[in-house]
This record gives structure tokens, C-alpha cells and sequence, in this order.
């Protein structure tokens, strides 16, 4: 988000508010719970936000975005941790460490050293799904490493394919996810029902697919159109799942995940067939 601010503000005219500036899209993104590390921060991602949405009214009541473009050039770039802006760091590589966990180490300037003390942590924030994150990690390379510090990040993967009220027995499994902030399983819920409105649990399932982990597809059998639909619907298919569909869902999963299924006895066994179709093995396979 840093680097993406940056790059915005520098297109910007040098007098006056440019012509056709979209104040909207310049609007700081207002966190998700699930962004909120929990570890007492301060400030707290919620501070920084109110601080960046502060800013941006000021420059939006003055029709001044330079407002903006100033408070960036502020920054001292020779702090290379603040508690009261995030940083960009180059990643330098990513080595997996075992079948669920990534070693990714980040690039400091050269002969430089983080400078935290033994116990403190930093606050990671990424872009996952088109989803701005943030978590707390504790460095594991050496207080005194210079030129780069790495991070240990463990990630599990799920698949859910289910059907009608075949969602029901995800439920308790997607919760236990999104309730642990400690949890970094990514999950992809792939939901089948008839219509929009034939849709049940539907807050529940937007206010779960608002987790930077949790991704949400619904499949229509007899949707006509999608034109209609709310925006955040509008990924949807209107038919089946079918093996181009799948194999689509299948190739954004950063790893093979763990697929379970659930639905009437023909869907699952559709979904078992189409899974090992794609390479997928049946020790990876659970069925409800």
C-alpha cells in the first residue's frame, strides 16, 4: 500500500487539485478485524487509519491532494522502522523450510540492522487477494544480522467444494480459521446453490469472505443472469463446477490444498472425480 500511495501522488499536478481527481480511490481503506494483529500496538492499524483518513479530509475540504504527496515526503528514510508508518522492504528470497512453512528474507540497506531488541516483533503488512494484511511476526534472523532480516510464515490451505446444505459442516471448520488470529490457513470455499436468493447464511458468508485467508466462490445452476447481482457477486458462475472451472480454482491455490466435499451423492462423487482428474490424490480427499 505504501509503494502503490507513493506511485499515486507523484502522477499528481504541482498546483491545484488536478483535473478529474478521484478523491474515492486516494480514501484511505478502512481495516478489517482481521487485520488488527491484537498484540497492543501503538499505534494500532486502526490509529494509522484514522490519522491517514484525517489527512485525506483535510485534503479533500482544501481540493489539495499535494496535502498528501507532502506528508509522504516527510518520511525519514533513514528510520528504518517507525510505529508510525509502514516501510516497504524488497524481499530477497523465499526458501521453504517444510511442506507448510516459507523462510522469506528482506532486504535491508547494506551494513544496516533492524535495531529491535530480543522479544519485540514487527507488524508485516502485504497485499493477499487483492486485500491489504497485517500480522505480527518476531524476526528469527539475529538481532544483529546486517544487509537483510528474515521471517518464518507457516501456511496450511483448504478447499471447500460444497453444495446446498452441504456448507453446513464447513462452517465450524471456516470459523475455527477466522476466529484464531494465530491461524494462517488460507482457505477457498467454493459454494453451489440455485439462485442468489436461494443463498442461506448470507451475512455470514460476506462477513467471512472479508478475511484477508478466505476467498468466496458461488456457482448458480439457475441463475440467468449476473448483471443484476451485488458487485461483490459478481466472480460468480451461473452453471456447474466443471473441470476448466476447477482447474481455474485449483491454479490460484498457492499449494496443493487439503479438499473437503460435501453435497448430495452425485455431486460429491462429480467433485472426487474432477479432483483426481487434476492430480490431486485421495489422501487429500475428505468427504462429509
Amino acid at each position: 500500500m505504501v509503494a502503490m500511495f507513493y506511485k499515486t501522488f507523484c502522477a499528481l499536478q504541482v498546483m491545484g487539485e488536478p483535473e478529474g481527481t478521484d478523491w474515492q480511490e486516494l480514501r484511505p481503506v478502512e481495516p478489517t478485524p482481521a487485520q488488527c494483529c491484537g498484540s497492543g500496538c501503538s499505534p494500532c492499524v486502526y490509529d494509522i487509519y484514522q490519522a491517514d483518513l484525517e489527512l485525506w479530509e483535510k485534503a479533500k475540504d482544501r481540493g489539495d491532494p499535494q496535502i498528501l504527496r507532502r506528508a509522504k515526503d516527510k518520511e525519514n528514510p533513514s528510520v528504518l522502522l517507525s510505529s508510525e508508518a509502514f516501510r516497504d522492504f524488497k524481499i530477497l528470497s523465499v526458501e521453504q523450510e517444510t511442506e507448510d512453512t516459507n523462510r522469506y528474507r528482506f532486504q535491508l540497506p547494506p551494513g544496516a540492522s533492524l535495531g529491535l531488541n530480543l522479544g519485540q516483533h514487527l507488524v508485516v503488512r502485504g497485499r493477499v487477494n487483492g486485500l491489504d494484511i497485517q500480522r505480527a511476526y518476531t524476526p528469527i534472523s539475529s538481532i544483529d544480522a546486517k544487509g537483510y532480516f528474515d521471517v518464518l510464515i507457516k501456511f496450511g490451505e483448504l478447499l471447500m467444494l460444497c453444495s446446498g446444505t452441504g456448507l453446513a459442516p464447513m462452517i465450524p471448520i471456516l470459523t475455527s480459521v477466522t476466529d484464531n488470529e494465530d491461524d494462517e490457513t488460507f482457505v477457498t470455499l467454493v459454494v453451489c446453490f440455485r439462485t442468489f436468493k436461494h443463498i442461506y447464511m448470507k451475512n455470514f458468508l460476506q462477513e467471512q469472505a472479508r478475511f484477508w485467508n478466505i476467498r468466496l466462490f458461488y456457482v448458480f445452476s439457475q441463475e440467468q443472469s449476473l448483471e443484476n447481482l451485488p458487485m461483490s457477486y459478481k466472480n460468480s458462475k451461473i452453471g456447474r463446477i466443471n473441470s476448466t472451472f476447477l482447474e481455474m480454482v485449483l491454479g490460484t491455490c498457492r499449494r496443493k490444498p487439503y479438499t473437503l466435499i460435501c453435497g448430495s451423492v452425485s455431486f460429491t462423487d462429480d467433485m472426487i472425480h474432477m479432483v483426481n482428474e487434476l492430480g490431486h490424490n485421495k489422501d487429500s480427499i475428505f468427504t462429509f
